[in-house]
């Protein structure tokens, strides 16, 4: 699948998934000072957002030195966001998100990594620079513009869910897996139609 900056976008909104998100940071932000929170936010954001923009720029070194090829990267994630896919879409049950967080404000762990800058995220962002490293620069915009509306989001969650309700933040994690799963298996076609090529 060829990206242009709105694909991207679209892709690393799919990633990401802020709607998704939402219960983690509740949940992680619960002994935060309520004048600190967006503070917290915005600063986890800024870090997943630098990790990203580092495995950008360093995707085809990472490449290099592991041996990947760039058809190995796509089947591997295609693979890895099918089964993100299938979990947003079929959530496990009684596994409450971040159950598990440690106490306190949260720095880098858990929100930042993994829960935004997850390997899901990287290997995205290292599969658009091996795929187009011309585009860099295009795909710091897309990366810019994905942080910045998840960012968002998590700032007026607990709105949102007033608002809105929490059935309709749930529908809209689904309806966010439906795309990556065919985002996924995309990913997944193109990568066998390159071993069957020979590439």
């Amino acid at each position: 699948m060829n990206h242009d900056f709105a694909s991207a976008t679209v892709l690393l909104l799919l990633i990401t998934d802020p709607f998704g998100n939402i219960p983690v940071f509740a949940h992680a932000l619960r002994e935060v000072a309520p004048g600190r929170r967006a503070w917290v936010i915005v600063r986890e954001n800024l870090i997943a957002f630098g990790i990203l923009v580092f495995f950008l720029f360093a995707g085809e070194a990472f490449l290099r030195v592991m041996g990947l090829s760039g058809t190995s990267l796509q089947i591997a994630g295609g693979v890895v966001l099918f089964i993100i896919a299938l979990r947003m879409i079929f959530p496990r049950e009684g596994g409450a998100p971040g159950a598990a967080l440690p106490q306190g404000e949260p720095l880098i762990v858990p929100l930042a990594i993994p829960q935004i800058a997850g390997p899901s995220a990287m290997a995205t962002v290292i599969l658009l620079a091996s795929q187009a490293p011309a585009q860099r620069w295009e795909w710091v915009a897309a990366l810019t513009v994905t942080i910045a509306a998840g960012a968002v989001v998590l700032l007026l969650a607990e709105r949102l869910q007033r608002v809105l309700g929490e059935r309709f933040v749930i529908a809209m994690e689904r309806l966010m897996g439906l795309i990556l799963v065919a985002v996924a298996v995309e990913m997944l076609v193109r990568g066998w139609r390159m071993v069957a090529a020979g590439g």
